[in-house]
C-alpha cells in the first residue's frame, strides 16, 4: 500500500525530492504545506499532489513528513507540529519525520518533539519516541542525481528505513552514514555543486578568453566536467591516475595544472568544503 508523504516547505530542494517520491508512492499521496499558501499551491500543481491547509494537517496526514524548511524555522515548525507528533506516537501510529536542516542533530529534533529543553544524545533517545531521520540532499537531485546521506535515530523501524531509502532513492544516490559526519557530507557534497559551478564557469570563462563563443564554451565546459566525474565514478581509478592519462611531458594540460597550482587551487578547494562544515556546526 502506497504511503502517504507530507512535505512541509515547498522549496527547491523539498519539490526536488517530492518530485522523486511521486515516482514511488504516486503523486495523489504527496502534499505539501508551507507559510506562503500560493509557493504550496504551485508546488502540488507541478506534480498533481495535494495541499493541506496547514503544518498540523501535514503532521496528521503523513507517514512520511518531511521537513523541508531552513535551519532557522525548524524549531518553530517542531514546536508547532510536536504535539501532533506526541498523540500519533501514543495512538501507536507514529509520524516518521525526516529533516534536511543543515546543523539540526537528531538529538535537537527529538528533544523540541519531547517537550525537553536539552539535547537528546542519540544512543540514548527513548524507544517510544517519535522515529527521526535526518538527510543531507544536494541540488542535483533536481534531476534526480542527487547525493543524500541518510542518518537516523535508533528506533527507526527498519521496514521504515527501508521505504524511506526507496523514495530518496528516485532523486539519487542515498548513502547510510553515521550522524557524527552530516556536517562534513554538508560541506562536500552539500554545497559541493556550488563550487562545480564555480569551476564550470572559470573554465568556460577561460574558452572565451581564448576565444570561443559563451555557448560553445559553456557547453564544452559543462561536458568535459560531466565525463570527467563519469570516469572517476565508472573506472574506480583514483583521480590523480586518471590525471596523469590527461597530463604528457611538457605539453599543455601540465601547463594548466601548473597554472592551478600556483593559484592554490587544491588547497583553495580544501578549504572551501572545510569553511562550510564549520558554518553548518554554528547554525544551532
Amino acid at each position: 500500500m502506497p504511503v502517504t508523504i507530507a512535505c512541509i516547505g515547498s522549496g527547491n530542494m523539498g519539490q526536488a525530492l517530492m518530485r522523486g517520491a511521486a515516482k514511488v508512492s504516486g503523486s495523489k499521496n504527496i502534499g505539501f504545506s508551507d507559510a506562503d499558501k500560493d509557493k504550496a499551491g504551485a508546488a502540488a500543481k507541478t506534480l498533481d499532489a495535494v495541499v493541506y491547509k496547514d503544518n498540523i494537517e501535514a503532521a496528521q496526514k503523513g507517514d512520511f513528513v518531511f521537513l523541508a524548511v531552513k535551519p532557522g524555522v525548524l524549531p518553530s515548525v517542531l514546536a508547532e507540529i510536536a504535539p501532533v507528533l506526541r498523540e500519533r506516537l501514543a495512538q501507536g501510529k507514529p509520524a516518521a519525520l525526516v529533516s534536511m536542516a543543515a546543523g539540526w542533530s537528531i538529538g535537537k529534533i527529538l528533544a523540541i518533539v519531547g517537550g525537553s529543553k536539552t539535547d537528546v544524545p542519540i544512543e540514548r533517545a527513548p524507544v517510544a519516541s517519535v522515529p527521526v531521520a535526518r538527510i543531507m540532499p544536494n541540488t542535483p537531485a533536481l534531476v534526480s542525481q542527487g547525493v543524500i546521506a541518510l542518518a537516523s535515530s535508533p528506533n527507526f523501524p527498519s521496514q521504515k528505513i527501508a521505504e524511506l531509502e526507496k523514495i530518496l532513492g528516485a532523486a539519487g544516490f542515498v548513502d547510510r552514514i553515521d550522524e557524527q559526519y552530516m556536517d562534513a557530507v554538508t560541506g562536500l557534497s552539500g554545497s559541493g555543486p556550488a563550487f562545480a559551478y564555480l569551476f564550470i564557469e572559470a573554465l568556460a570563462d577561460g574558452g572565451v578568453m581564448a576565444g570561443l563563443s559563451r555557448e560553445k564554451a559553456l557547453r564544452y565546459a559543462a561536458q568535459t566536467v560531466l565525463g570527467a566525474a563519469i570516469m572517476v565514478k565508472e573506472t574506480g581509478k583514483h583521480p590523480g591516475e586518471l590525471k596523469d592519462m590527461v597530463t604528457s611531458p611538457g605539453g599543455t594540460t601540465i601547463a594548466g595544472i601548473s597554472a592551478l597550482e600556483g593559484g592554490a587551487f587544491r588547497g583553495t578547494v580544501m578549504k572551501a568544503v572545510e569553511a562550510a562544515c564549520h558554518r553548518a556546526r554554528e547554525l544551532v
